[in-house]
């Protein structure tokens, strides 16, 4: 059956299109449809009442408000949250404060520049056949808007929240169209463009030119991505699908009811997936600061024992994608290490020795020779019961007799085997009830969820059956312990503890930070 397009259930008036500098930002976050439909002012006929969080839900937010302070009043340097009537998560007060502090150092006060009056928009009005007005765009970027007092100078600062990132050509041209042509001034003489990180205040320049030679690259770059974008009917289904206005009548956003176990559609919609509730259970403000995507610590978050794991999975990713298809083989490569992942020597040797273990239950040995294979997946399924999007990223899919094998790999530097693996990997209760449920598509009725635990010692390989009573029970166990607490969760309060020195997130913690001088002042 042809999908209709746009979906059916949206009203909307496509007169005026709006387009955002944002939506050409990295695809991960991305989904071309939404980004079109919403462009065109459409929005589904019926809609759920709107159920805001208790804290403020966009943590940069309160950083725009205290710099649009600081910019028109130098002298002060308190937050503000304007316009905003929601109280901040300490950690997005302290990552607010800290990232107002590296603005500052990475722009120190420049006396030919002030704040703009408003954020620069780019309106461009088309005309029908007949010389009547038809659909007027419009274009816009989120970011510092300045100007200098003489109107001969604009510059736009893109602030990123965590490292500087290569912009893509699209966005560079757009970036300096909103700039040169935004509320336009016939003053104006030169266009700037840069972007700044406010972890640690690194800048970049992304355009640098004279008006004219801002149009010339949109002209170039920037048109062709606009009508690309507008022209888009491609569903990508992902976290966007959580704040998304279509995702009701989304045909690409698979419906589940009760996935996660819950039939409460009162509280806020959310994201959630095993890493949402494994956060949240070791201490709910840090669950909270990874899920709002605040930078983290290096040390932590990439440390030896993570990084092997992470390296590991990108070989087994590389290497089962690999035409033709073939089972890995023991002979592993003494530089295996795929690029961007460090590893010290003794995690090298211990990651290939775990890779050679890998080849004895290497999933191509049974998967059909031409069925399909889906690595490192991204599933996405609206749980309507609870208002609910949840996400899993399974680490291989393949079929078996045409139904659906979920394998999930897991390393360790220890032979010591784990009893519940349920309890001990939380995304196998997930799968269970996935693959249990029918949610994906194709037939099920023999698929089963594999854990592959790679030791020191050997491999081993747990089959778990999602159709079997006890199983699918202890899976649901699972879910509820993780779910339930973090549903009814408002305020997302830190439970410190010996977890903080281990906490990727607890420089933006002042419970931590009190706890840590605390300590010292007892020595």
């Amino acid at each position: 059956m042809t999908e209709s397009w746009p979906p059916d259930g949206l009203v909307g008036d496509s007169a005026v299109i709006t387009v955002r500098l944002s939506m050409f930002g990295p695809e991960r976050y991305r989904c071309p449809a939404s980004d079109v439909l919403k462009a065109r002012g459409l929005a589904p006929r019926e809609r759920s009442a709107w159920k805001p969080e208790a804290l403020e839900s966009f943590p940069h937010g309160p950083f725009m408000d205290a710099a649009d302070a600081l910019e028109r009043r130098p002298e002060k340097t308190r937050l503000v949250s304007r316009g905003r009537q929601r109280p901040l998560h300490d950690g997005v007060r302290q990552w607010t404060e800290h990232a107002l502090r590296t603005y500052r150092e990475a722009f120190p006060p420049d006396p030919d520049l002030r704040l703009a009056h408003q954020q620069w928009v780019y309106k461009h009005q088309q005309m029908s056949g007949d010389h009547q007005p038809a659909a007027e765009y419009r274009i816009t970027a989120w970011g510092r808007c300045l100007e200098s007092v003489d109107g001969r100078r604009r510059e736009l600062r893109l602030p990123t929240a965590n490292r500087l990132r290569a912009r893509s050509d699209a966005e560079r041209a757009i970036a300096a169209l909103v700039v040169a042509e935004g509320d336009s001034d016939p003053r104006l003489e030169w266009v700037s463009v840069v972007q700044f990180a406010m972890s640690d205040g690194g800048t970049a320049p992304i355009f640098e030119g004279t008006r004219d030679e801002a149009l010339a690259l949109y002209r170039k770059d920037g048109a062709p991505a606009v009508r690309a974008l507008l022209d888009s009917q491609e569903y990508r289904p992902g976290t966007a699908c959580t704040s998304c206005a279509i995702a009701p009548v989304c045909p690409a956003l698979p419906k589940t009811a009760g996935l996660l176990g819950l039939a409460d559609r009162s509280r806020p919609r959310r994201s959630w997936s095993s890493t949402t509730g494994r956060g949240h259970r070791g201490c709910p403000a840090r669950g909270y600061l990874h899920g709002l995507r605040l930078p983290t610590d290096d040390a932590v978050e990439r440390g030896a024992a993570a990084e092997r794991g992470r390296a590991v999975h990108a070989f087994l990713a590389e290497r089962h994608a690999q035409k033709p298809r073939t089972p890995c083989t023991p002979e592993i490569a003494a530089e295996w290490v795929p690029e961007g992942y460090r590893l010290p020597e003794e995690q090298r040797r211990l990651g290939a020795r775990l890779l050679r273990h890998h080849a004895e239950i290497c999933p191509l040995r049974t998967a059909e020779p031409q069925s399909e294979i889906r690595i490192e997946p991204r599933l996405v399924f609206d749980d309507v019961a609870a208002d609910l999007l949840v996400l899993a990223d399974p680490d291989l899919l393949y079929q078996d007799a045409d139904s659906w094998v979920w394998r999930e790999t897991k390393t360790s530097a220890s032979d010591r085997p784990r009893r519940n693996v349920l309890a001990a990997y939380p995304q196998l209760a997930l799968a269970v009830k996935i693959v249990g449920s029918d949610a994906l598509s194709g037939p099920q009725a023999h698929g089963r969820v594999e854990l592959e635990l790679l030791r020191p010692g050997g491999a081993d390989l747990r089959i778990l059956d999602p159709f079997a009573p006890a199983t699918r029970a202890a899976a649901e166990a699972v879910l509820r312990e993780q779910v339930s607490g973090w549903h009814g969760e408002m305020l997302f309060e830190a439970v410190p503890g010996p977890e903080c020195a281990d906490c990727a997130v607890a420089r933006w913690c002042s419970v931590r930070q009190l706890t840590q001088a605390g300590a010292e002042e007892g020595l």
